[in-house]
This record gives C-alpha cells, sequence and structure tokens, in this order.
C-alpha cells in the first residue's frame, strides 16, 4: 500500500499512461513530468535496494555503458576544440572563397548568423539555382540578407584577375575587413590527370596560385583600409604541408599521375609527381607566401603615418568530413565510395563535422588577442602551434616562391590574352562567314521568286 510514496512500479505504468493506476493514491504534487523528471533516481534505487535484475534489461546496459561511454570520450576528443570568442561582426565585409560547401559553408554560416556581410566568391553563375536557393536558405536560417556571391573561377588567372581588378578599381575604396581563403581541392589517389586552361595542376591553382593571385591584385584595397580598421587575411592549410617540397620552379609542377620529374630547390631531381606531393607542396607553398605576404603589409608605410592594421593567420582545421576528404578516401571511384559508406561509423568517429572543423577559422576571425600583434600566425584547436618547416620562415625562399609565382603568371596570362584574342579573331570570321552565307541564301530566295514571277 502507498504511504506518502508512490511504488517505483506504478510510476512506470504512470508515465507510459497516467489514465492507469489508482489516481486516489497519487499525491497531487506526481504529475507525469514530474514523474519522468525523476524517473532516473527511482530506478537507481531499485537497482541498489532490489539488484540490477529486478530492472527490465539491466545488465545489458551495464554491460553496454562502458563501450557508450568510451565511444562519447573518442568522439569529444576528436572533435577538437570549440570557439568560445566572440566579436560583432555587424557592418563587416568578409570575402570568402570555397564558402558554398564543407567547412567554408560552417564558417559562413557561423560569420552571417553574427551579421557579417558575406561576399562569397564561386565558381556558379550567380543564376545557377544551386547557389540561388543556397544563399536563400542561408538568409533565411541566419537572419542575415546581407549575403551576396560573386562569380570568380579560381581555376582560371583571367577570372581572377577580371574579379580582383573591379574590386580594386572602385572609388572610393570599397570597405573589406576580412579575407577567408577556404578553398581547397584534391585530384584522388590514382586519378585522372588534368590541366586547367592556363595549363597549370588544379590542385596547385585552387590552393596556391589563386590565393596568391588574388592577394596580390586585391593588396592595394586592403592597405587603403582606414588605421582603426581590424583587417584580417586567413588562409585554410594542412598538416601536410610537413611533407611538400618547394621546386625551383613550383608552377612548373606535373600534373597528377605524370611520368616528368622536377627540379627541387637544392637542383637534384625530384621523384615522380603524385596527387599527395602536389597537395603538400601547395600548402607548404601557401604557408611561405602567407609569411611573406604579412612583410608585404607590414613594410607599406601608410601616408597618414599609422601602423599597418592588416594580420595574417594560417589556420589548420584539422580532419574533416568534407567533400574533399570523402573524395580522397574513396580514390574517387564508386567501389571507393562503396566502402567508404560500410566503414562510415569509424569516419563518423575519428573526423570533425564541418561545423567543428570551422571552429579555429571563426576563432581567428573573432579572438580580439589578435587584433594587436605583427600577425603571421599559425592556429589550430583555436591556440597558436609552432610551424615544423623552416622554409616557411625563411626569407629567401618567401622571395624566390613570390618572384617565381610572378613570373609564371605574367607568362601565362600573356599567353592567355593572345589565345583569348586569337579565338576573339576566329570568331568574328565566322560570324562573317555566317552572315555571307545567309546573305547569299536570302538572294537565291528573292531570285526564285522573281523568276516564278515572270514565269507566270
Amino acid at each position: 500500500m502507498l504511504t506518502g510514496m508512490v511504488d517505483a512500479s506504478w510510476l512506470r505504468v504512470l508515465a507510459v499512461n497516467p489514465t492507469v493506476g489508482l489516481p486516489s493514491l497519487v499525491p497531487k504534487w506526481c504529475s507525469v513530468s514530474h514523474v519522468n523528471s525523476t524517473m532516473p533516481v527511482y530506478i537507481f534505487q531499485q537497482g541498489l535496494t532490489k539488484g540490477i535484475s529486478s530492472i527490465p534489461f539491466g545488465w545489458p546496459i551495464v554491460k553496454l555503458a562502458p563501450c557508450l561511454a568510451l565511444i562519447y570520450l573518442l568522439k569529444w576528443w576528436f572533435g577538437g576544440a570549440v570557439n568560445t570568442s566572440e566579436r560583432k561582426m555587424h557592418s563587416k565585409v568578409v570575402m570568402i572563397t570555397g564558402g558554398t560547401s564543407g567547412i567554408g559553408a560552417e564558417v559562413a554560416r557561423g560569420l552571417a548568423m553574427r551579421g557579417a556581410q558575406l561576399v562569397l566568391l564561386t565558381q556558379h553563375s550567380l543564376t545557377d539555382p544551386f547557389l540561388v536557393d543556397y544563399i536563400e536558405d542561408l538568409r533565411e536560417q541566419t537572419g542575415n540578407h546581407l549575403i551576396t556571391a560573386e562569380q570568380v573561377d579560381l581555376t582560371s588567372l583571367h577570372s581572377i584577375r577580371e574579379f580582383a581588378t573591379k574590386w580594386v578599381d572602385n572609388l572610393p575604396p570599397r570597405r573589406l575587413d576580412m579575407i577567408i581563403l577556404c578553398a581547397d581541392t584534391r585530384t584522388p589517389p590514382g586519378g585522372k590527370a588534368t590541366v586547367t586552361e592556363d595549363g597549370l595542376e588544379p590542385t596547385w591553382v585552387v590552393n596556391y596560385m589563386a590565393n596568391f593571385h588574388l592577394l596580390s591584385i586585391l593588396s592595394p584595397a586592403l592597405r587603403a583600409q582606414p588605421p582603426d580598421r581590424d583587417v584580417r587575411i586567413i588562409f585554410g592549410t594542412c598538416s601536410s604541408y610537413m611533407g611538400g617540397q618547394l621546386f625551383d620552379s613550383p608552377t612548373s609542377s606535373t600534373a597528377a599521375g605524370s611520368s616528368k620529374k622536377n627540379k627541387t630547390a637544392n637542383g637534384s631531381r625530384s621523384k615522380k609527381s603524385t596527387s599527395g606531393s602536389i597537395y603538400s607542396t601547395s600548402k607548404l607553398a601557401v604557408m611561405v607566401f602567407a609569411q611573406a605576404f604579412q612583410k608585404h603589409l607590414s613594410s607599406f608605410t601608410r601616408p597618414d603615418k599609422y601602423p599597418m592594421n592588416a594580420r595574417v593567420f594560417l589556420v589548420d582545421p584539422g580532419w574533416t568530413r568534407t567533400p574533399g576528404m570523402r573524395r580522397f578516401l574513396t580514390f574517387g571511384s564508386l567501389w571507393g565510395l562503396f566502402v567508404y559508406l560500410i566503414t562510415w561509423p569509424l569516419w563518423w568517429l575519428i573526423l570533425k563535422s564541418p561545423e567543428q572543423g570551422a571552429q579555429t577559422f571563426l576563432h581567428a576571425a573573432m579572438e580580439a588577442e589578435y587584433g594587436r600583434g605583427e600577425g603571421g600566425w599559425m592556429l589550430k584547436e583555436c591556440r597558436q602551434y609552432n610551424i615544423t618547416r623552416s622554409e616557411v620562415k625563411d626569407e629567401e625562399a618567401q622571395k624566390r616562391l613570390w618572384a617565381v609565382s610572378e613570373e609564371t603568371i605574367q607568362k601565362l596570362e600573356k599567353e592567355g590574352a593572345k589565345r583569348r584574342a586569337t579565338e576573339k579573331s576566329k570568331q568574328k570570321e565566322q560570324d562573317k562567314t555566317d552572315g555571307k552565307v545567309n546573305g547569299k541564301a536570302t538572294g537565291n530566295d528573292k531570285q526564285t521568286n522573281g523568276g516564278t514571277k515572270q514565269r507566270k
């Protein structure tokens, strides 16, 4: 008989169906919500007093609990650090590459939720249904309508110059508080070798050359910002940079799988270039360039004599379940995708989600501490890390890489301009030929009609 306390078995029944039981014996304070909230206490009490066997599925739960706890701890460990920094982002203009998928999309979402004005650089046409829907969804989810896009093909030097020149030529100079470079690509192991319209390997162009070309042109826009503005340039990198090898002419890196050999910085011949070696080298190159670009900005003397207010960051997000990572793990094949799906619980456990991978980017964008200092910091797990490779800080390597990259871009742009001029002239000749053919056809039609009338 119940005296002031309801038996645990009756509480379980009442929790499932409150209409069952002896209502007259249940105190007024014992509502269903109260029963549900205190249920673990009664279960624990019953386990202590009557033994675990008295609890339904008690022993299986006890045996399974350590495994669940271990999985939880591993997931927490591999998930990495969480950004705790906050900063008012309202009215701040942030330019993002790779902002429509993976880590870049989560960075864009995080900044948009804090009120930043986003300019997404994307290869998609501005009328592409995917891009239109993506921006509309992002605006609705974040409540921020200051999200726009610009079409820039990062595999095309000409496309990058067109956009960057248009941005720089604006008077007065457009506001630009931050550039976040999240765009990243990699040819999967054993993938088919391809080249861009400029004759370069896509991984090398997107991961390094596009960043070099874009920032080289946008440099005046960054230096023109007011002295009280905290300008930040954030590069995405990867721990694979430690396996990279800078060449005398890294822009001549052969496509993945090519049998050609390249000269290294010391003049010796490197091994056959693979997708992995090119990817590692591109990450090493972007880190060397980031340090050089920080020196380039810091050496500028402002007309108002204020110190330079632009700072460069290198961010390693860690191993993350991005589309690029999935393409790498599956080797770009259907069989690889099948194996990936079977082993997905493992990847879910040890790889970060895109949201977790974006935390260090958000930390670099919002941490107030980084609004002071010389810049050039390497960040991982929301804190500073030392750079392993000595070439990254080597001033000679920085100058050599900058000079070679600049020379290569100038050469390729001249070749591209000639190619476009030739194609344009051919198109004009084709249009003239088509016009003449159409004119003759029209003339023949008139003669035929006239001949018919004469016969009549």
